[in-house]
């Protein structure tokens, strides 16, 4: 029987072993029916774009690894606030700019760097940029440089779509609000979890582990992103 205090490290080794046989995890892939209800649309649909937006962020792996790795040793529900913060303020405005204000920029590039924002954060985590680099990187602006790079990911997919420009702002506004909203449900599971599992004596012992898959997964997707890029070409 898994001890309770093994719970969040077993979950993390299992979202790690579904990036290996779950494809359509990688690079903000949308469902063929959620697509065709997007390219279909041809006014505002407030309500279905707030679920396709939560959608989205709780079955987005890249995000959820990546936020799992920023409030790992946040302990203080206002700094898990601020970070989080951060990282939406980041993530809606390249969103925005990218679908409202015809951004573009290779999809598998960036890509790339949102699976290396894992490994980031997972590094971090492992202090490792103390123990080998000898100098700390600010985490604050980490994570809004991230954050960027997230909310661009997704916007190059939806830029592959020919979107009717009737209700597009509220479109594009309502699906932005809920990947926050889907974001805060995501994150509030992952708090609870993290918070009992603090409890436990075991939180510290297993921490490395836990980070070191964080950190697999991360590599995985960029080497999964790095290959269609160079296949792409």
């Amino acid at each position: 029987m898994i001890q309770r205090h093994r719970f969040v490290a077993a979950c993390t080794a299992l979202v790690v072993l579904g990036l290996c046989f779950a494809p359509d995890a990688f690079a903000h892939n949308v469902s063929k029916r959620d697509a065709a209800f997007v390219v279909a649309n041809t006014g505002s649909a407030i309500a279905p774009f707030l679920y396709l937006g939560a959608k989205h962020m709780v079955t987005g792996y890249d995000h959820l690894l990546f936020l799992v790795g920023v409030i790992f040793f946040l302990y203080r529900l206002k700094d898990v606030v601020l970070y989080v913060s951060l990282f939406t303020i980041g993530h809606s405005t390249t969103l925005l700019l990218g679908v409202l204000g015809g951004v573009h920029a290779n999809a598998y590039v960036v890509d790339a760097i949102i699976g290396f924002s894992v490994v980031y954060k997972a590094f971090d985590n492992m202090n490792g940029f103390q123990r080998i680099v000898g100098f700390q990187p600010n985490t604050k602006i980490a994570v809004l440089i991230f954050g960027l790079f997230h909310g661009f990911g997704l916007a190059t997919k939806l830029q592959e779509f020919a979107l009717s420009p009737n209700g597009l702002v509220t479109n594009i506004l309502s699906f932005n609000v809920g990947v926050e909203l889907g974001q805060f449900l995501a994150l509030a599971a992952v708090f609870i979890g993290l918070s009992y599992w603090r409890t436990r004596a075991g939180f510290l012992r297993h921490a490395f582990v836990t980070n070191t898959l964080l950190m697999t997964g991360g590599f995985i997707l960029v080497g999964y992103q790095l290959t269609g890029y160079v296949v792409a070409r």
